[in-house]
């Protein structure tokens, strides 16, 4: 097995999860392709460690769910098919909203500090977007709505959407095409940033859940009956 490209290079000797870390975001960043075999050893080579610290590291991303460990098999970067898709969107539309009430509950500091967050964020986007630049809308995308769920300040709900954010990634990034909306792509972040900014619970609360329904329709209507692979 080849190298895939791209792939970090770790100097001196890396932690198990220093190297997870880097492991995951090649990952969600579509250089390992759903299905495709991690090679413990072609990969320690890579990475300029022993087996051990990558083995604990593995075990760390299959404990994530975005690896799969097949008995003797060996270790593969997981599949996501449609019922999965609808599984992530759900559970981030829950935790999302869990952090929207905490947050409106929260300070007005709190609040206008995550605003400010998101705002960088959708300057950002905006100008991705101009470029048509796929990696760093993904990655943009999915640093609005990690900041959005950290600014409730719940270290449990953080820990549970690093995992989502993750799977969401592979989900956009193994599509292989522009967002389907991509024109309506920060109008709709800007709006969540809005409503936040007001104070309007119920409206948020009600985007969120639009924001996911769309996200799984435009994952999903690609290929509805086939795993989202290509």
């Amino acid at each position: 097995m080849a190298t895939p490209e791209g792939l970090f290079v770790l100097e001196g000797r890396p932690t198990a999860q220093l190297i997870a870390d880097q492991l995951r975001e090649q990952i969600v960043q579509g250089t390992f392709r759903p299905g495709q075999q991690i090679n413990e050893s072609v990969m320690a080579g890579q990475l300029n460690t022993s087996r051990g610290p990558l083995r604990e590291a593995l075990q760390r991303l299959c404990q994530e769910g975005i690896l799969v460990s097949h008995r003797n098999r060996g270790v593969f970067v997981l599949e996501l098919e449609t019922e999965d898709i609808q599984e992530i969107y759900a559970v981030r539309e829950s935790v999302e909203s869990a952090a929207a009430n905490a947050l409106l509950d929260g300070s007005p500091e709190q609040i206008k500090a995550t605003c400010e967050l998101l705002r960088e964020t959708i300057g950002e986007m905006a100008k991705q977007v101009a470029v048509s630049d796929w990696q760093a809308i993904a990655r943009l995308d999915m640093q609005f709505h990690t900041s959005f769920v950290a600014g409730a300040g719940n270290s449990r709900l953080i820990r549970i959407y690093k995992t989502l954010a993750a799977e969401s990634r592979m989900c956009i990034v193994n599509l292989e095409v522009s967002y389907p909306r991509v024109d309506v792509l920060v109008e709709e972040h800007q709006n969540l940033l809005d409503l936040l900014e007001a104070g309007d619970r119920k409206g948020l609360l009600k985007a969120i859940k639009r924001h996911m329904q769309k996200a799984v329709e435009d994952l999903t209507e690609k290929q509805p009956d086939q795993q989202v692979t290509a």
